[in-house]
């Protein structure tokens, strides 16, 4: 299943520990359930704050996705939709 990871402007806090990066992998049917395909390719907030949980690594819990600094959840969401290119189309993570 195809990964990217994602290199955090603003380290995400659990804790003592800093999160400074999330792998996020492809949405299976399951991740998906609940969430048009449309709103993650618009990069719909709402659409990510409910599919980030359910695909990244570390596990984000919906409370940290809603305090993600912007540029982060924008990189997070064009990561996402990226997923629905053929592989030899995905973007590498900068």
């Amino acid at each position: 299943m195809p990964t990217q990871t994602l290199k955090l402007t603003k380290p995400i806090t659990r804790g003592e520990k800093q999160i400074t990066e999330i792998t996020l992998h492809a949405p299976n049917v399951g991740a998906m359930r609940g969430v048009s395909m449309r709103a993650l390719l618009d990069i719909d907030v709402t659409a990510l704050v409910a599919v980030l949980p359910r695909i990244s690594e570390p596990k984000l819990m919906e409370q940290e996705v809603d305090k993600l600094d912007l540029p982060d959840l924008l990189q997070a969401g064009i990561l996402v939709a990226s997923f629905f290119l053929p592989e030899s189309e995905q973007l590498e993570a900068a």
